[in-house]
């Protein structure tokens, strides 16, 4: 195997180099044990790199070949990774985080755990205890509260693997059960709860709190006996599960999204005024356009593109990106920006928005609307007949939109079908538009981005909140320019910030772990494709691969795995650039009404470029990593949030399909069982491994498969199956499916890959029911 291959070469490189240093005298070879190096990491998580590592034990010369054999060793085993190019602990906490206090210790401290845990770690969720409680300002943090800590790994066997200062105070966590009022025959009332895995609680008539059987509520859990179900008091009717809204508040109350506006904020709203064109530039004779899905609401980009004149720029072009001036409005130490803060972005459901700024913002006074004058900062960028970027600057801007074109709406006049509004601006602004992005296309080919073009899927709902239908919306060359456009400017302020010496918040994407280059490496051996080793991976080499595999049976599956080897895009103060766009360095600058990291980017140009009369306040580098955590965390609750709603809306749209056959896809090989998505719906249900009963089938965690002992047949994933829904919990959003399609080969694995990789995975002996199958 690899790993040991690894491994034999590495020891014969060290014994060589011991040999050598003995026989001339030098003593001790100069590299540093696998627990010095462990420890290293562990007390060192800001200093890891592979070259601080090696200046720390004094690593020099042909040694240093030794110690990259090492760390490869240590990654392989799984016992470090890279991550933001530091070498760390397999598993750990970065140094500042979002914890949820769950609990006391036996001493009175508190105990804290992760907001966020990667499943894909392998591993419970650290304990983390609170040394220091108390924020900034504020009062002191408890249980059941939600902070922003400064954490310190430990060296305790037998304590916390870390501790935390608090750096502040996020949210308070109220011990309260979401559910749904039942009133079963005898008349008694019961909770059947969101989360499948809560118990169900019984409802006193005293404590009913005048809801109605149906009536979505929080039900706060009260003290009961020792026998029977748990009892709890019903303290807010939510809405009434039928009602439109009502899916969707399921996942803003149990992820804690705020979504109502406190009052201080109406004070402020009433007291704004549209802005003027004094003291800034100009641009309202240029035809800048907005471009955007068809039901968007708010407008926070337009563009405009013109052949660039000079002659020593021969087939170039001149880009524009105005972005919504929201720094005009949303001023530091406001309520309005503690708020958005507090939200950190948008977030979007099927059947409504929660924004992240106040309608009298987002929708009026920042939207770019048609015909309207309207503050903005805009970038304008020119670029060489190669798609290369020659220079850009930024303008603080009074524009007014001459258009508000829809994707759909744009494509068809450039495909030959204008409409009213399209037809006079065919010419002057969209075909010069289409050239630009010809261009852009050039920089981008040869910039060469991970190409991982994957369809989104839409749902769209009659009016009673239900599912009306699923679609994919086609995928165009009118959202590929402005997705282009975008990146650019984002490019280009983060440049400018750069070169100010600004600190700013970076939009940073690592690229795949040592852990998951190797789990990659070793799946795609399966497939007789090869990935080379190499010191830094490349979105090409990915692009290679998908490439290959392109209109073969395994593309959906390769396609699936390189995508799962991704790390998450994250924002932070340390750049370290963006794999899957492959820029050095990138920062969300073009939705400052939906992100506020875009907004504190436009503060930090406004100020870095002196595009302001009045001293644009900016946050110093402390606060900015504390922003930077905190909008990580809101984005990632965000798409849980938005992810969940739309697993309930469908199984509530499956709930009278029961017993019907579905076509699907296995989306997940775990080794408890299968998870089956069905493409025409996008949902996800599970197989249970103890289902599976005509063999018994070992998990290959490396080939994504379970594979069967006595056949050597089985199941992979991107495999196309037959499957019967048997169960579903709308309310979870869950749903169990069982097996109809016979196993199939599964090429590229051998019996003896079978037994060294489920055997060495720890899967137990044949014969345990869980793990046999028989056919009915």
């Amino acid at each position: 195997m690899a790993r040991g291959t690894t491994g034999r070469r590495s020891n014969q490189r060290r014994t060589a180099a011991a040999k050598s240093n003995i026989d001339g005298s030098a003593g001790v070879p100069d590299v540093p044990t696998r627990d010095d190096i462990l420890a290293f990491v562990s007390a060192n998580p800001d200093l890891a790199s592979k070259r601080e590592i090696a200046k720390a034990f004094s690593v020099r010369g042909a040694n240093r070949v030794l110690l990259k054999d090492m760390l490869r060793e240590l990654a392989d085993e799984g016992l470090i990774e890279l991550r933001r190019k530091r070498l760390v602990r397999a598993g750990s906490l970065p140094p500042v985080c979002v914890l949820d206090i769950f609990s006391r210790d036996s001493d009175g401290g508190l105990l804290a755990r992760p907001n966020e845990w990667a499943e894909s770690n392998g591993t419970a969720a650290p304990v983390v205890s609170i040394r220091s409680s108390r924020g900034a300002k504020g009062r002191p943090a408890g249980v059941g509260d939600r902070v922003l800590a400064k954490v310190f790994a430990t060296d305790d066997p037998e304590g916390a693997a870390y501790t935390a200062r608090v750096m502040k105070l996020l949210d308070h966590h109220k011990s309260v059960v979401l559910g749904v009022l039942r009133e079963i025959d005898n008349g008694q009332l019961r909770i059947e709860p969101v989360e499948r895995r809560q118990a169900e609680l019984i409802v006193e008539q005293e404590h009913r709190n005048s809801a109605k059987a149906g009536d979505l509520v929080e039900v706060e859990p009260i003290k009961s006996g020792s026998y029977g179900l748990p009892k709890g008091r019903i303290v807010s009717v939510i809405g009434i599960l039928g009602s439109e809204t009502a899916i969707s508040t399921i996942a803003i109350h149990t992820h804690e999204i705020p979504h109502v506006f406190p009052d201080a904020i109406d004070a402020e709203l009433r007291k704004l005024k549209p802005v003027t064109a004094a003291n800034r530039e100009d641009w309202r004779d240029i035809p800048l356009i907005t471009i955007d899905p068809a039901d968007a609401k708010d407008h926070d980009d337009a563009v405009f593109a013109e052949a660039d004149t000079n002659e020593k720029n021969p087939g170039g072009v001149v880009v524009r990106v105005a972005i919504a001036d929201v720094a005009s409005y949303v001023l530091p130490g406001s309520a309005i920006d503690a708020e958005a803060v507090k939200r950190g972005n948008s977030v979007y459901f099927p059947d409504r928005v929660v924004p992240m700024l106040p309608e009298r913002i987002s929708n009026d006074l920042c939207s770019l609307r048609e015909l309207e004058d309207r503050p903005a900062l805009a970038v304008c960028m020119v670029f060489d007949a190669a798609g290369r970027k020659l220079k850009h600057s930024f303008h603080r801007i009074i524009m007014r939109s001459a258009a508000k074109l829809s994707y759909q709406q744009a494509q068809r006049a450039i495909d030959g079908q204008p409409d009213d509004t399209t037809e006079r601006l065919l010419d002057t602004v969209l075909r010069p538009l289409w050239q630009a992005y010809d261009v852009l296309r050039r920089g981008r080919t040869e910039r060469e981005p991970l190409e991982l073009d994957l369809p989104e899927r839409k749902i769209q709902l009659k009016s009673d909140g239900t599912v009306d239908r699923i679609t994919i919306p086609e995928r165009l060359d009118a959202h590929r320019l402005i997705e282009e456009c975008m990146i650019q400017a984002n490019v280009a302020a983060a440049e400018t910030l750069e070169q100010k010496k600004a600190t700013l918040i970076y939009r940073v994407h690592d690229g795949p772990s040592l852990a998951k280059q190797e789990a990659l490496r070793e799946f795609l051996r399966t497939l007789d494709i090869s990935l080379a080793r190499g010191a830094q991976m490349k979105p090409s080499q990915m692009n290679n691969i998908l490439a290959r595999v392109d209109g073969t049976p395994h593309q959906i599956l390769v396609n699936e795995v390189v995508l799962r080897s991704q790390s998450q895009a994250i924002y932070s103060i340390d750049n370290i650039g963006h794999f899957g766009l492959n820029l050095s360095r990138y920062a969300h600058f073009t939705s400052p009404i939906r992100r506020y990291a875009d907004l504190t980017v436009h503060r930090g140009l406004i100020a870095a470029l002196g595009l302001s009369k009045k001293e644009m306040p900016v946050e110093d580098r402390t606060r900015l990593e504390e922003i930077s955590a905190i909008v990580s965390a809101t984005e990632r609750r965000a798409m849980a949030a938005e992810r969940e709603t739309n697993d309930r809306l469908i199984a509530g749209h499956l709930s009278d399909k029961v017993g019907v056959t579905f076509d699907g896809r296995i989306s997940g090989v775990t080794k408890s069982g299968l998870f089956v998505t069905l493409p025409v719906y996008g949902a996800d249900g599970f197989i249970p491994m103890s289902s599976l009963e005509d063999d018994y089938y070992h998990y290959i965690e490396a080939a994504h498969a379970l594979s069967g002992q006595r056949s050597g047949k089985g199941y992979r994933l991107g495999d196309g199956v037959e499957v019967r829904l048997l169960e579903i919990a709308p309310l979870a959003g869950n749903m169990r499916f069982e097996m109809l399609s016979e196993p199939g080969p599964l090429p590229g694995m051998t019996r003896s890959f079978h037994k060294s990789k489920g055997q060495r995975r720890g899967v137990g002996k044949p014969g345990r029911g869980r793990h046999t199958r028989k056919r009915r």
